[in-house]
């Protein structure tokens, strides 16, 4: 029997999964973060992360993690592939290695032709596209000093913005103010933010205060209201900035959309209504996951066009 393996490894946890020639999932396994690679325990946390998530899916499937070949594996990573392929080839015993970033996988298990474009919007954002030609292009994913615009720590920074602004006297009421001031048990906005230069609120901890924003959006809080519209124009921007890149006017194309950005439903709402107002595109929830993604790459790698399926 042959194998294929799928990985996605990104901020918050690592996923494996092993299938077979027939693209029937036959295990699936987690682990821990493994987006750094650098020497120490960046690379300690990259080796334990994939030898726990590819171990649990072995398990899962029958198979003895220390012997088995596979014939394909396709890693998308967080924070790209250039200083993991060594360290990923080292630890697998594998055919085919691909090793590329989150996007190109998040895309291929959204759509299941791989064409069209995937937008991400987690902590930071970026969009990916492919079209039928192969070719490929990207907007966004520059971090959160560059970039990042619609993601959710641009989310919460426009909201820590919004607060400030009140207190110095020329922004506009929010109930942000008292929001955020009560999440991160402080008394004024200058406190706030000198907790956010803390390794206490590391980025991906601020980027959860989106959920916050979204939630005095609910009850009809304009300044709040107003950042996840402006959020949801930018994340619209990055996808339109592909379309144009790699699509002539008119043509059809789907859009998907993937990150916990997009639970907010008014952030959502508007993306969809944007991105559809070009003509012939049509936008949607993702078909499959990243990790299922991973392997569909991995089948490419070798030749092979499978759908991925769930094991019986």
């Amino acid at each position: 029997m042959r194998l294929f393996l799928g990985v996605d490894g990104g901020q918050s946890g690592t996923t494996a999964v092993i299938g077979d020639e027939t693209g029937r999932i036959l295990g699936t396994g987690e682990a821990g973060p493994c987006n750094h690679a650098a020497a120490g325990e960046g690379r300690a946390k990259l080796e334990r992360a994939i030898a726990g998530s590819v171990g649990a899916a072995c398990t899962q499937a029958g198979l003895d993690a220390a012997a088995v070949r596979f014939e394909a594996a396709c890693f998308g990573m967080s924070g790209g592939p250039d200083d993991k392929r060594e360290i990923l080839a080292a630890a697998l015993r594998v055919e085919r290695l691909v090793v590329t970033d989150d996007a190109v996988i998040a895309l291929a298990g959204a759509i299941g032709t791989g064409q069209g474009i995937i937008t991400i919007a987690g902590t930071g954002s970026i969009a990916f596209g492919r079209n039928p030609a192969g070719r490929t292009a990207r907007a966004g994913g520059w971090g959160y000093i560059f970039g990042d615009e619609g993601g959710g720590f641009d989310i919460a920074r426009q909201a820590a913005r919004a607060v400030l602004r009140l207190e110095e006297g020329w922004g506009p009421p929010t109930v942000l103010r008292e929001t955020l001031l009560g999440a991160t048990g402080s008394e004024n906005a200058n406190q706030m933010l000198h907790r956010f230069y803390t390794g206490e609120w590391p980025r991906s901890r601020v980027a959860t205060l989106a959920r916050l924003v979204d939630g005095a959006a609910v009850e009809k809080d304009a300044v709040a209201r107003a950042i996840l519209r402006g959020a949801a124009q930018q994340l619209a921007m990055l996808a339109g900035a592909v379309r144009e890149e790699l699509w002539a006017p008119g043509a059809e194309l789907e859009i998907a959309y993937i990150g916990g950005v997009f639970q907010s439903r008014l952030l959502l709402e508007s993306f969809r209504a944007l991105v559809e107002l070009q003509e012939g595109v049509r936008c949607g929830a993702p078909r499959r996951g990243p990790a299922e993604g991973a392997l569909r790459e991995a089948y490419r790698s070798a030749g092979l066009e499978q759908s991925v399926e769930a094991g019986a």
